[in-house]
């Protein structure tokens, strides 16, 4: 009996121990994607036309239009417009209680993973930034190689 009850626990932990290794290795794979190689727009495109907000997206490339004040009420927030053919201006609010700044200038280029949410003015991108208490997937800012999360 006791021999048994082993190997049902010898299984189930080496199914755990897959089952983690398959999710690492998954996040790898999308955190280790260089720029470009995968674009989320059509995710964005249906949201916008939809009116649909919490919608998570994947790392998706936009160009810095206009940066603005930071948001300094509550956690504060650095806040820019971006624009990307095929979407509306959308504003970014990246949480910099949470995360780094991003050094940004219009006409820059970046990748963005967040959630969208809908607005009549297009909307807003954000939680561009690590989730501190590991519950959402967070999201990023990335100018080249360097992240900011």
């Amino acid at each position: 009996m006791n021999q048994n009850r082993f190997w049902k626990q010898a299984f189930s932990f080496v199914l755990l121990l897959l089952v983690y290794g398959v999710y690492q290795f998954g996040n790898k794979q999308a955190e280790s994607r260089q720029p470009g190689e995968y674009d989320d727009l059509v995710s964005l495109q249906q949201a916008v036309t939809a009116k649909r907000s919490k919608v998570w997206f994947d790392e998706t490339q936009f160009t810095v239009y206009k940066l603005l004040a930071d948001d300094t009420k509550g956690s504060r927030h650095q806040r820019f417009l971006v624009r990307r053919e095929g979407l509306p201006t959308l504003l970014v609010a990246h949480n910099i209680d949470l995360a780094p700044r991003a050094p940004l200038r219009p006409g820059q280029s970046l990748y963005i993973k967040g959630r969208y949410e809908w607005n009549q003015k297009g909307g807003v991108l954000h939680w561009t930034h690590h989730d501190p208490r590991g519950v959402q997937p967070g999201g990023w800012l990335r100018l080249g190689e360097e992240k900011y999360q």
